[in-house]
Protein backbone atom coordinates (compact mmCIF):
# COMPACT_ATOMS: atom_id res chain seq x y z
CA UNK A 1 0.00 0.00 0.00
CA UNK A 2 1.37 3.34 -0.98
CA UNK A 3 0.70 6.29 1.23
CA UNK A 4 0.05 9.75 0.28
CA UNK A 5 -0.05 12.88 2.39
CA UNK A 6 -2.70 14.60 -0.09
CA UNK A 7 -2.40 17.91 1.98
CA UNK A 8 0.56 20.23 2.50
CA UNK A 9 2.92 22.93 2.03
CA UNK A 10 6.45 25.02 2.16
CA UNK A 11 7.19 28.26 2.58
CA UNK A 12 10.45 30.26 2.57
CA UNK A 13 10.11 34.08 4.17
CA UNK A 14 12.87 35.32 2.38
CA UNK A 15 10.62 34.99 -1.19
CA UNK A 16 7.28 35.79 -0.07
CA UNK A 17 5.31 37.26 2.11
CA UNK A 18 2.53 36.11 4.10
CA UNK A 19 0.24 36.86 6.44
CA UNK A 20 -1.20 34.71 9.05
CA UNK A 21 -4.00 35.65 11.50
CA UNK A 22 -3.43 37.28 15.00
CA UNK A 23 -4.59 33.97 16.51
CA UNK A 24 -2.11 31.88 14.72
CA UNK A 25 0.72 33.52 17.00
CA UNK A 26 4.23 33.03 16.19
CA UNK A 27 4.30 29.79 14.92
CA UNK A 28 4.34 29.46 11.28
CA UNK A 29 6.58 32.38 11.15
CA UNK A 30 9.61 30.49 10.05
CA UNK A 31 10.85 28.48 6.58
CA UNK A 32 9.38 25.26 6.26
CA UNK A 33 11.36 23.21 3.59
CA UNK A 34 11.25 19.90 1.97
CA UNK A 35 13.94 18.82 4.41
CA UNK A 36 11.89 19.64 7.46
CA UNK A 37 9.31 17.41 5.86
CA UNK A 38 10.76 14.63 4.79
CA UNK A 39 12.08 13.94 8.53
CA UNK A 40 7.83 13.89 9.23
CA UNK A 41 6.95 11.62 6.48
CA UNK A 42 9.98 8.96 6.99
CA UNK A 43 8.70 8.73 10.75
CA UNK A 44 5.48 7.94 9.14
CA UNK A 45 5.70 5.55 6.58
CA UNK A 46 4.39 8.31 3.68
CA UNK A 47 5.75 7.64 0.32
CA UNK A 48 4.47 10.82 -1.46
CA UNK A 49 2.72 14.27 -0.99
CA UNK A 50 0.78 16.54 -2.56
CA UNK A 51 1.98 20.23 -2.46
CA UNK A 52 -0.91 22.92 -2.39
CA UNK A 53 -0.68 26.14 -2.98
CA UNK A 54 -0.42 29.50 -0.20
CA UNK A 55 -0.83 32.49 -2.65
CA UNK A 56 -2.41 33.54 -4.82
CA UNK A 57 0.36 34.03 -7.12
CA UNK A 58 1.64 32.17 -10.25
CA UNK A 59 5.00 32.52 -9.35
CA UNK A 60 4.84 30.39 -6.11
CA UNK A 61 3.10 27.59 -8.40
CA UNK A 62 5.99 27.72 -10.73
CA UNK A 63 8.75 27.37 -7.66
CA UNK A 64 6.39 24.73 -6.22
CA UNK A 65 6.56 22.53 -9.34
CA UNK A 66 9.95 23.13 -9.65
CA UNK A 67 10.43 21.52 -6.45
CA UNK A 68 7.83 18.80 -7.50
CA UNK A 69 10.70 17.76 -10.14
CA UNK A 70 13.41 17.68 -7.63
CA UNK A 71 11.59 16.11 -4.81
CA UNK A 72 10.99 12.37 -5.53
CA UNK A 73 8.79 12.91 -2.64
CA UNK A 74 6.26 15.39 -3.83
CA UNK A 75 4.18 13.78 -6.67
CA UNK A 76 1.65 16.51 -7.55
CA UNK A 77 1.28 20.30 -7.22
CA UNK A 78 -2.18 21.83 -6.29
CA UNK A 79 -1.75 25.51 -7.60
CA UNK A 80 -2.78 28.52 -8.30
CA UNK A 81 -4.04 30.74 -11.83
CA UNK A 82 -6.11 33.83 -11.74
CA UNK A 83 -9.62 31.97 -12.29
CA UNK A 84 -11.59 34.98 -12.80
CA UNK A 85 -9.79 36.27 -15.71
CA UNK A 86 -9.70 33.23 -18.40
CA UNK A 87 -7.88 34.31 -20.77
CA UNK A 88 -4.99 35.14 -18.56
CA UNK A 89 -5.89 31.46 -16.47
CA UNK A 90 -5.64 30.03 -20.00
CA UNK A 91 -1.94 31.45 -20.33
CA UNK A 92 -1.03 30.33 -16.60
CA UNK A 93 -1.95 26.99 -17.56
CA UNK A 94 0.17 26.85 -20.96
CA UNK A 95 2.94 27.92 -19.06
CA UNK A 96 2.65 26.07 -15.67
CA UNK A 97 1.82 22.91 -17.04
CA UNK A 98 4.87 21.70 -18.98
CA UNK A 99 6.61 22.82 -15.73
CA UNK A 100 6.07 20.11 -13.42
CA UNK A 101 3.53 17.77 -11.89
CA UNK A 102 0.34 20.13 -11.90
CA UNK A 103 -2.58 18.39 -10.73
CA UNK A 104 -4.91 20.74 -9.53
CA UNK A 105 -5.69 23.91 -8.82
CA UNK A 106 -7.15 26.01 -5.43
CA UNK A 107 -8.35 29.22 -5.10
CA UNK A 108 -9.07 30.53 -1.71
CA UNK A 109 -12.62 31.03 -1.23
CA UNK A 110 -12.17 31.13 2.26
CA UNK A 111 -10.46 34.25 1.93
CA UNK A 112 -13.29 36.16 -0.32
CA UNK A 113 -15.38 38.79 0.86
CA UNK A 114 -17.80 37.69 -1.06
CA UNK A 115 -19.03 34.00 -0.26
CA UNK A 116 -20.29 32.86 -3.37
CA UNK A 117 -17.43 34.60 -5.38
CA UNK A 118 -17.21 30.82 -7.00
CA UNK A 119 -20.24 31.39 -8.69
CA UNK A 120 -19.30 33.93 -11.36
CA UNK A 121 -19.62 33.36 -15.03
CA UNK A 122 -15.84 33.78 -15.34
CA UNK A 123 -14.69 31.63 -12.47
CA UNK A 124 -17.10 28.52 -13.87
CA UNK A 125 -14.96 29.38 -17.51
CA UNK A 126 -11.70 28.84 -15.72
CA UNK A 127 -13.27 26.03 -14.21
CA UNK A 128 -14.23 24.15 -17.49
CA UNK A 129 -10.96 24.87 -18.53
CA UNK A 130 -9.43 22.67 -15.28
CA UNK A 131 -11.81 19.87 -16.15
CA UNK A 132 -10.98 19.78 -19.70
CA UNK A 133 -7.57 19.55 -18.59
CA UNK A 134 -8.62 16.92 -16.13
CA UNK A 135 -6.83 19.24 -13.32
CA UNK A 136 -8.71 19.14 -9.60
CA UNK A 137 -10.58 21.85 -8.25
CA UNK A 138 -9.70 22.21 -4.65
CA UNK A 139 -12.04 24.27 -2.77
CA UNK A 140 -11.68 25.35 1.15
CA UNK A 141 -15.16 27.08 2.52
CA UNK A 142 -14.72 27.71 6.01
CA UNK A 143 -18.70 28.60 6.39
CA UNK A 144 -22.26 27.40 5.13
CA UNK A 145 -22.65 29.96 2.33
CA UNK A 146 -19.47 29.54 0.86
CA UNK A 147 -20.21 25.40 1.01
CA UNK A 148 -23.26 25.74 -0.93
CA UNK A 149 -21.75 27.74 -3.48
CA UNK A 150 -19.02 24.74 -3.79
CA UNK A 151 -21.74 22.51 -4.29
CA UNK A 152 -23.39 24.89 -6.59
CA UNK A 153 -20.61 24.42 -8.75
CA UNK A 154 -19.90 20.73 -8.70
CA UNK A 155 -23.78 20.69 -9.86
CA UNK A 156 -23.22 22.81 -12.38
CA UNK A 157 -19.55 21.76 -13.64
CA UNK A 158 -20.24 18.06 -13.52
CA UNK A 159 -17.12 17.03 -15.48
CA UNK A 160 -14.95 18.90 -12.87
CA UNK A 161 -13.47 16.98 -9.98
CA UNK A 162 -13.62 18.75 -7.03
CA UNK A 163 -11.64 18.65 -3.77
CA UNK A 164 -13.31 19.79 -0.68
CA UNK A 165 -10.03 21.03 1.57
CA UNK A 166 -10.68 20.18 5.88
CA UNK A 167 -13.83 18.60 5.32
CA UNK A 168 -15.53 21.27 4.75
CA UNK A 169 -14.82 22.54 8.43
CA UNK A 170 -16.74 21.17 10.78
CA UNK A 171 -17.57 22.72 13.88
CA UNK A 172 -15.22 20.88 16.13
CA UNK A 173 -14.02 23.73 18.40
CA UNK A 174 -18.15 24.44 19.35
CA UNK A 175 -18.78 20.67 19.31
CA UNK A 176 -21.81 21.51 16.51
CA UNK A 177 -23.43 19.52 13.77
CA UNK A 178 -25.51 21.30 11.84
CA UNK A 179 -25.54 22.88 9.61
CA UNK A 180 -22.64 21.46 8.95
CA UNK A 181 -23.83 17.59 8.95
CA UNK A 182 -27.03 18.03 6.25
CA UNK A 183 -24.45 19.83 3.60
CA UNK A 184 -21.91 17.44 3.99
CA UNK A 185 -24.79 14.74 3.27
CA UNK A 186 -25.86 17.01 0.18
CA UNK A 187 -22.03 17.34 -1.35
CA UNK A 188 -21.85 13.84 -1.25
CA UNK A 189 -24.75 13.21 -4.15
CA UNK A 190 -22.16 14.62 -6.32
CA UNK A 191 -20.45 11.92 -7.87
CA UNK A 192 -17.61 14.40 -8.47
CA UNK A 193 -16.62 15.42 -4.78
CA UNK A 194 -14.09 14.22 -2.53
CA UNK A 195 -13.00 15.08 0.98
CA UNK A 196 -10.20 15.52 2.54
CA UNK A 197 -9.87 14.51 6.27
CA UNK A 198 -7.94 17.28 7.61
CA UNK A 199 -8.47 20.16 10.26
CA UNK A 200 -7.84 23.51 8.43
CA UNK A 201 -6.27 26.53 9.93
CA UNK A 202 -9.97 28.03 11.12
CA UNK A 203 -10.10 25.12 13.34
CA UNK A 204 -6.55 24.37 14.89
CA UNK A 205 -6.13 28.39 15.84
CA UNK A 206 -8.64 27.10 18.14
CA UNK A 207 -8.30 23.73 18.85
CA UNK A 208 -5.89 21.36 19.72
CA UNK A 209 -5.96 18.02 17.56
CA UNK A 210 -8.02 15.47 19.32
CA UNK A 211 -8.80 11.99 17.42
CA UNK A 212 -11.66 11.26 19.77
CA UNK A 213 -13.19 14.95 19.39
CA UNK A 214 -13.04 14.39 15.47
CA UNK A 215 -14.02 11.26 15.01
CA UNK A 216 -17.76 11.73 15.21
CA UNK A 217 -17.21 14.48 11.99
CA UNK A 218 -14.71 12.11 10.00
CA UNK A 219 -16.91 9.08 10.92
CA UNK A 220 -20.06 11.39 9.21
CA UNK A 221 -17.59 11.80 6.14
CA UNK A 222 -16.99 8.13 5.44
CA UNK A 223 -20.27 7.03 5.78
CA UNK A 224 -21.92 9.65 3.55
CA UNK A 225 -19.01 9.81 1.14
CA UNK A 226 -17.45 6.12 1.23
CA UNK A 227 -13.95 5.72 1.28
CA UNK A 228 -12.98 5.55 -2.27
CA UNK A 229 -13.81 9.70 -2.09
CA UNK A 230 -11.76 10.83 1.06
CA UNK A 231 -8.21 11.33 1.20
CA UNK A 232 -5.67 11.73 4.25
CA UNK A 233 -3.78 14.81 4.55
CA UNK A 234 -1.75 16.62 7.47
CA UNK A 235 -1.80 20.49 6.42
CA UNK A 236 0.97 20.60 7.42
CA UNK A 237 2.54 23.26 8.70
CA UNK A 238 -0.49 24.52 9.68
CA UNK A 239 -1.51 21.66 11.87
CA UNK A 240 1.59 22.44 13.90
CA UNK A 241 -0.34 24.99 15.44
CA UNK A 242 -2.92 22.07 16.87
CA UNK A 243 -0.37 19.22 17.28
CA UNK A 244 3.08 17.39 15.97
CA UNK A 245 2.99 15.99 12.85
CA UNK A 246 3.24 12.42 13.81
CA UNK A 247 0.92 12.87 16.29
CA UNK A 248 -2.25 13.94 13.76
CA UNK A 249 -0.69 11.57 11.77
CA UNK A 250 -1.48 8.61 13.85
CA UNK A 251 -4.62 9.70 15.10
CA UNK A 252 -5.96 9.92 11.39
CA UNK A 253 -4.69 6.04 10.41
CA UNK A 254 -6.46 5.75 14.11
CA UNK A 255 -9.72 7.57 12.62
CA UNK A 256 -9.49 4.56 9.52
CA UNK A 257 -8.45 1.88 11.73
CA UNK A 258 -11.69 -0.13 12.02
CA UNK A 259 -12.56 0.03 7.76
CA UNK A 260 -11.47 -2.99 5.67
CA UNK A 261 -7.95 -3.27 4.47
CA UNK A 262 -8.94 -2.09 1.01
CA UNK A 263 -10.85 0.72 2.45
CA UNK A 264 -7.78 2.02 4.55
CA UNK A 265 -5.61 2.00 1.48
CA UNK A 266 -8.23 3.75 -0.07
CA UNK A 267 -8.02 7.21 2.22
CA UNK A 268 -4.14 6.80 3.00
CA UNK A 269 -3.20 6.72 -0.43
CA UNK A 270 -5.70 5.02 -3.31
CA UNK A 271 -8.06 7.98 -3.17
CA UNK A 272 -5.39 10.97 -3.38
CA UNK A 273 -3.48 9.06 -5.92
CA UNK A 274 -6.86 8.23 -8.33
CA UNK A 275 -8.05 11.70 -8.06
CA UNK A 276 -5.12 13.58 -8.42
CA UNK A 277 -3.67 11.26 -11.22
CA UNK A 278 -0.49 10.88 -9.14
Amino acid sequence: MSVTDSHHHFWWLSRHRYKWPEAAGDQLNRDFTPEDLARELKSCGIDGTVLIQVLHETGETGEYLDISRQEKFVRGVVGWVPLADPPAAARALETLGPRGKLVGIRHLISNEPDPEWILQGKVHESLKMLATQRLAFDAIPINPRQLEAVLATARRLPDLSVVINHLGRPPVPEQGWEPWAGLIARAAECPNVSMKLSAGLDIVMRWRWSTAEIRPYVDHVLERFGPDRVMAASNWPVILLGGGYVDVWRGITDLVSSLSASERAAVLGGTAERIYRL
